[in-house]
């Protein structure tokens, strides 16, 4: 008998750490096949919502928000692209220069949960960012990616020219705030069970086998 599960993945596209997290959550979930129906539902979350649209220098940014030197920084991002290349996601973080605005992005990711692709969108998204060195900002960018993975880029630009998605991201945002979820990822599992932070792909099949039995 299939036991279905309900994942809530709370996460943005400019953190690291949520791509490392998604890679493994689907590692184990191919380990665990049939066992467990999964339905993974991707929630906004900022970690910069203020920033302009312009960005800011990635080592200046990091530097003034975690503190540390330019050494250290370097340091952490080699330890993130090493992670992510044993996940199989290639960190070019020579091109990953500048941190950008999320907002436009997180509403194209909302609309997709409703007319489909949304988790080939959101690889596609990590992808174009921390791959390909690309602004998730860009409204080019992010029409090109959507019609990438099978989407409708004329209407993407059409959300991307309104303020269509924009309340229920900002009411989704502050939903999971209110919860208490200050950083990402964050994997909610049938809206109960909460995983923090890029696992390993062992905590999380361990994880979801243990929820499923009980239920």
């Amino acid at each position: 008998m299939t036991t279905p599960l309900k994942i809530d993945f709370i996460s943005d596209i400019s953190c690291p750490w949520c791509i490392i997290g998604l890679k493994a959550l689907e590692q184990a979930i191919a380990r665990i096949g049939d066992a467990i129906a999964i339905d993974l539902h991707f929630q906004p979350f900022e970690l910069n919502p203020t920033m302009p649209a312009e960005g800011q220098d990635v080592i200046e940014h990091l530097t003034q928000k975690y503190g540390g030197t330019i050494e250290d920084m370097q340091r952490s991002r080699e330890a993130i692209r090493q992670r992510g290349a044993q996940l199989g996601f290639t960190f070019n973080m020579e091109k990953r220069s500048r941190v950008y605005n999320t907002f436009d992005a997180h509403r194209l990711l909302h609309w997709s949960g409703e007319v489909g692709h949304q988790l080939a969108l959101k690889h596609a998204l990590f992808d174009a960012y921390f791959t390909d060195g690309l602004s998730p900002a860009s409204h080019e960018v992010l029409i090109d990616v959507t019609r990438k993975v099978g989407l409708d880029g004329d209407r993407a630009a059409e959300i991307l020219a309104s303020n269509d998605y924009a309340d229920v991201v900002r009411a989704k945002e502050k939903y999971y705030l209110d919860q208490g979820i200050h950083a990402v990822p964050a994997v909610i599992i049938n809206e109960v069970h909460l995983i923090s932070g890029g696992q390993p792909a062992e905590l999380f099949e361990k994880a979801l086998r243990r929820i499923a039995s009980v239920l």
